[in-house]
């Protein structure tokens, strides 16, 4: 089957499905790999070493200089890098990944060249066939696709349409494939727990081949397509003879699933490895004997032989490489006379690339700010969303205990989620409840000290602002307004009377390097790029057509997300000598801070009048023409306001006394505990009470 791919109308997809915003909160230069390895591929021309993990980032390693190996990193996908292959003499590599994507890569100079967005799910596994450069990649989305490499390097923005013919017939999940390098024979294997045989010149199925009894991980064939040799999550290696469609050995080496095979040149010795954390080398002509190469302290996701086949580069699911020397494997050999040796051959690896520790272990702090992870290491960290850095490195403590010391009496509900799984906090962001939390100004730390009103800000609102802070479209129009004094006419305690908004992020800046991705909910991505980039001329093309209306809404057109409505009761307290008035259900923002209750009782409920009153009300309706001491003034009579209803009366919940500064959403959460209507109650506070304060 035939299948024909532009790589570009994304805002056809952006129009149909959901999208969130997500961003990974890093160092700018993330030079280990902070998660497992899942491949491997080295070039024995240039001795480079390509890795590829589950933190997202292909690296590129110097094998010759050992003390400092790290040459580059290659960003662009936006999950696990599942399969790397090098073609075209070393110049390009393919990348298959966990974000849906194939990805063509100019591997000399280290940036992405296209996108293939041709899969529906997870791409597994590549095959390549040097002889004709072709490569298939295949997946959970049970299809294989044969693209020619030639014409992946040719595509550019104006041509940037290319044709795949497709393998259909697989019934399950792919996890791995094989293609000789003349490309006559390619192989899948599957959680089907088969091997299906293909001739990809034709699409034609030949084969499928049956006798494993759990999922299929690795497969090698030999170079004219006549033996296939797999691992399987069963445990056992088998050697399949293609010409007679049948097993014709079978290797009983691991105690636990086989993950990782490879031959050497004359496909006459193989290693293996997997979750056992043992890799072996056998020769496929003795069936029995075994020898030990090493033991690693995780499971093997990937094996790679260099340096002639003298030695073997190890991955694991932890993010170290190793190097193991393989010199001794024929002595070793040789004096196997029944069985497998247990003996390991080599105890250390003579060349170690260090990995970096990966998160594994958080807890979002109920400000809904600050999140505390613990590492593979046991170091301890708080990171600041809103600024989408580390706020404080904790050392080797107890995470339980650093959890309590840190948490406050306040409830902020959700705003964002945050996703482990590439070693690194990635923070998501949902149009659902991105905008649930509202805080004050000051809890922000916006804002200057001295201002008395008690603005609120959308946390939500912040962040999308300081992602997209780059994004020309995100930028005021500049306008002489120098003959106008700013005015601020809203009350104390509401963001603004307007449908529009301009949160203060000054304070509020997320570094340039932060990946920033829009993406399907549950999805494909749409779009990566580093916030610091938004304001480049393909980026903002791209954003202007991939950024979905909720979040051009607050960015762009500046409109105000809706409040959270909170309902309640006023009551006077039971023993207060008060009159029950009229049981009204009052409804306010659920961020009103129980001062703001307090000012209502004295005025309204307890119909208190004062000369301040008159004043707030006068100056709640400033005309345009007010000056800055106007408003100085304005906030002041507040402030007097607020201090005398303070010391007048006193708010309970539940018989517990509030304090003035909590909000209701807080109140309810803690002190109601129920799913009822919060009922506040209100009681006049005696001289002797009033000095207590």
């Amino acid at each position: 089957m035939m299948h024909t791919q532009g790589q570009r109308g994304l805002s056809q997809a952006v129009s149909r499905k959901k999208v969130q915003v997500s961003f990974t909160i890093r160092e700018e230069e993330e030079r280990m790999h902070r998660s497992g390895v899942n491949a491997l591929q080295l070039d024995p021309t240039t001795h480079r070493l390509y890795s590829a993990g589950r933190d997202s980032i292909i690296r590129i390693w110097d094998t010759v200089n050992e003390q400092q190996p790290y040459l580059r990193s290659m960003e662009h996908h936006t999950d696990w890098v599942n399969d790397i292959v090098l073609c075209c003499g070393g110049r390009n590599l393919i990348s298959a990944s966990c974000d849906t994507t194939v990805k063509v890569w100019n591997s000399t100079k280290g940036f992405c060249m296209s996108t293939l967005r041709t899969h529906k799910d997870y791409v597994r596994a590549l095959a390549y066939a040097q002889d004709k450069e072709q490569v298939a990649s295949a997946g959970l989305d049970r299809q294989i696709f044969l693209w020619d490499v030639n014409t992946l390097t040719a595509l550019t923005a104006s041509n940037n349409t290319v044709t795949t013919s497709s393998l259909s017939g697989n019934k399950d999940s792919i996890y791995s494939l094989a293609m000789n390098p003349c490309g006559s024979v390619i192989v899948s294997g599957s959680t089907e727990r088969v091997l299906r045989v293909w001739d990809p010149r034709t699409c034609m199925k030949l084969m499928k081949l049956k006798g494993h009894t759990d999922n299929v991980r690795a497969l090698l064939l030999n170079k004219d397509g006549t033996q296939c040799l797999s691992g399987s999550s069963d445990g056992t290696i088998r050697l399949w003879s293609l010409g007679q469609q049948r097993c014709v050995a079978t290797y009983r080496i691991h105690d636990d699933s086989v993950w990782a095979l490879r031959t050497n040149e004359t496909f006459t010795t193989f290693y293996s490895g997997g979750r056992d954390h043992r890799v072996y080398e056998t020769s496929f002509s003795d069936v029995d004997h075994s020898v030990l190469v090493c033991e690693e302290r995780a499971p093997i996701l990937r094996l790679e032989l260099g340096d002639n086949d003298q030695t073997l580069w190890v991955a694991t699911t932890d993010s170290t490489i190793n190097r193991w020397p393989l010199n001794n494997t024929e002595q070793q050999h040789q004096q196997c006379t029944s069985s497998t040796s247990e003996t390991v051959m080599c105890t250390q690896p003579d060349v170690v690339i260090e990995g970096g520790s990966s998160i594994n272990q958080c807890h979002v702090l109920n400000d809904k700010r600050h999140v505390i992870t613990k590492d593979t290491n046991g170091d301890v960290a708080v990171w600041d969303v809103l600024k989408a850095c580390k706020a404080t490195e904790c050392g080797q403590v107890d995470i339980e205990s650093e959890i309590k010391t840190r948490a406050k009496s306040v409830y902020v509900p959700n705003w964002f989620s945050v996703d482990l799984k590439t070693g690194m906090v990635t923070i998501h962001l949902d149009e659902t409840d991105c905008f649930s939390a509202w805080v004050s100004t000051k809890e922000v730390g916006l804002g200057s000290p001295t201002d008395t009103q008690d603005t609120k800000n959308n946390l939500g609102t912040i962040m999308l602002q300081a992602l997209l802070s780059r994004w020309p479209r995100t930028q005021p129009q500049q306008q002489d307004n120098s003959n106008t004094e700013p005015v601020d006419n809203h009350p104390p305690g509401s963001p603004t009377d307007s449908k529009k908004t301009d949160n203060n992020t000054d304070s509020i800046v997320v570094p340039s390097h932060t990946p920033l991705v829009f993406s399907e909910v549950g999805g494909r991505t749409l779009l990566r790029l580093l916030c610091g980039d938004a304001n480049g001329e393909t980026e903002m093309m791209l954003l202007n057509e991939t950024v979905p209306q909720w979040v051009t809404d607050v960015v762009v057109d500046k409109n105000l997300p809706k409040y959270q409505k909170l309902s309640f009761y006023l009551q006077p307290y039971v023993s207060s000598s008060l009159k029950s008035q009229k049981k009204d259900r009052l409804s306010a923002s659920d961020v009103l801070q129980i001062r703001k209750v307090i000012e209502h009782v004295y005025e309204r409920v307890l119909n208190t009048d004062t000369n301040t009153t008159t004043t707030t009300t006068t100056s709640s309706t400033t005309t345009n023409t007010a000056t800055t001491a106007d408003r100085h003034e304005h906030n002041k009579d507040i402030s007097d306001i607020s201090k005398i209803a303070v010391d007048k009366v006193e708010m309970l919940c539940n018989g517990q006394v509030l304090d003035p500064n909590t909000d209701l959403r807080t109140v309810k959460h803690y002190i109601w505990k129920s799913g009822s209507d919060l009922i506040l109650q209100y009681r006049q506070l005696k001289h002797s009470d009033t000095n207590k304060h």
